[in-house]
């Protein structure tokens, strides 16, 4: 792979000091719970902590960019913000572009509907008209290898199941910024190669990718550009080889 060089291209995700609360509840004794009530409820039996800490970053069109870092360090919780299932507490997130991915199993499925209602609900979801889920219904179904199972409701399927049509559906979006999470780890390893080739595919095309996974490996071979969290802070960004030895010291 070619040394790193930032890009010039048009920025087509722009975050800007973005800070994303949690409230942490713990479980108290009987008796702070006792004192809390005699001084009238006051104070607060829980407490915040920032999953993102004043985050700011722009992604450019046509990049591959990972976010990386250990558990608890907010990068998926970063890309929940910016797919919009998630606001934040304070700065912003401007995004150029359609917005597709998996960020959850089964993220936009009900589970009473059957696959292929599924296939409509979670097009329109992704911003796909009638017509466009109609065109491309065959195209979904074939990519998800589920064709005997579309007229079951989902609620019998399995996370491989779901995944397989979630991600079908998505990539047929035709995105211009596709997000994936550690989604692809429940999948089994054709699949997963598939996914894999399909996200190259998307790549290759121009489209915009930002990848959230411990698979070292992967994101080095999908990747140019990772970014790396902790507590909430970026701490590396850069070439995508510095960002894995950052947290790989030895590769």
């Amino acid at each position: 792979m070619p040394p790193y060089v930032p890009s010039t291209e048009p920025v087509v995700i722009k975050i800007d000091n973005l800070v994303k609360r949690f409230v942490l509840r713990h479980t108290r004794s009987m008796k702070e719970a006792f004192v809390w009530l005699l001084k009238g409820r006051k104070g607060d039996l829980s407490e915040k902590f920032n999953a993102l800490d004043g985050v700011s970053l722009d992604i450019h069109e046509g990049e591959r960019v990972a976010l990386l870092g250990l558990n608890g360090s907010g990068k998926s919780t970063l890309l929940k913000l910016i797919s919009g299932v998630m606001h934040g507490d304070q700065g912003e997130i401007l995004a150029r572009g359609r917005i597709a991915g998996l960020i959850e199993v089964g993220a936009g499925f009900h589970p009473d509907l059957t696959g292929r209602d599924n296939v409509y609900l979670n097009g329109a979801i992704l911003g796909m008209t009638k017509s466009e889920i109609d065109e491309n219904f065959d195209s979904i179904v074939e990519f998800s290898e589920i064709e005997q199972f579309i007229d079951t409701e989902v609620k019998f399927y399995s996370s491989g199941m779901y995944l397989r049509l979630a991600f079908a559906v998505a990539v047929h979006t035709d995105p211009e910024i596709f997000l994936v999470d550690e989604i692809l780890a429940v999948g089994d390893e054709p699949f997963q190669k598939k996914c894999i080739k399909k996200i190259k595919e998307l790549s290759q095309r121009g489209k915009t990718l930002i990848v959230v996974s411990h698979d070292l490996d992967m994101v080095k071979r999908l990747c140019e550009r990772g970014v790396v969290l902790e507590n909430g802070k970026i701490v590396e960004d850069g070439d995508i080889r510095d960002a894995v030895s950052h947290l790989r010291p030895d590769g």
